[in-house]
């Protein structure tokens, strides 16, 4: 705990306002959050391509150290392997609160489900759950049929944070929009839940 706690203990508080590109091959500005010892560099090998390949495990999530806000979010992700389960984390504001996950909202990545939106950890959005009430993730689903690229071709997720609302585009389809979001800035991260995937062409731009 006393580690989770330190990691949080770095800066959160002025949001970035120059744009953020790609993965640095020492990830200088990301670090992993985990409630077992383990070192990012051992999780994430980024490539002389800028591909970033993710072991997925441990159940973890590594974030920037740089909190974020009014910004558009741009990246590739695709399963080299088998599809399984991820997410993009935004608005981390917080130590775990819910087993390994901080208080934020994910755009879910997991196969057939990439679009997804999840509050996580006590934050809150406008619209109301696909999910039946006192379902254990409750989430709201993505609107358009499915989008995602069969597992080893690259997918496309663009993120609209503007104020308290956030899109979601996928493959160039929108597939979620929520509002009245009790987050609107915090750090951005990538969540790990046992699957290998690999990610390439981040940008983090400033709205206007």
């Amino acid at each position: 705990m006393r580690h989770l706690l330190a990691l949080f203990a770095l800066s959160l508080g002025s949001c970035v306002h120059a744009q953020s590109s790609g993965f640095k091959a020492d990830l200088a500005g990301w670090e992993l959050v985990t409630t077992i010892p383990g070192e990012l560099a051992k999780i994430c090998t980024v490539g002389a391509d800028g591909v970033v390949a993710v072991t997925g495990q441990p159940v973890a999530f590594f974030a920037t150290q740089e909190s974020h806000a009014n910004y558009r979010l741009q990246v590739e992700w695709r399963w080299p392997g088998k599809t399984g389960n991820g997410g993009i984390l935004l608005h981390i504001v917080s130590g775990p609160k819910d087993r390994a996950w901080p208080e934020c909202f994910q755009v879910q990545l997991k196969h057939q489900a990439a679009g997804d939106m999840i509050p996580m950890a006590g934050a809150t959005f406008a619209e109301k759950f696909s999910t039946p009430a006192g379902a254990p993730t409750p989430f709201l689903g993505h609107a358009a049929p499915v989008s995602e690229k069969p597992a080893g071709e690259w997918n496309t997720a663009i993120v609209v944070c503007r104020g308290d609302t956030i899109e979601v585009t996928i493959n160039g389809v929108v597939q979620n929009r929520v509002t009245g979001c009790s987050l609107q800035a915090g750090r951005v991260g990538f969540q790990l839940e046992g699957t290998p995937f690999e990610l390439r062409n981040l940008s983090i731009t400033p709205l206007d």
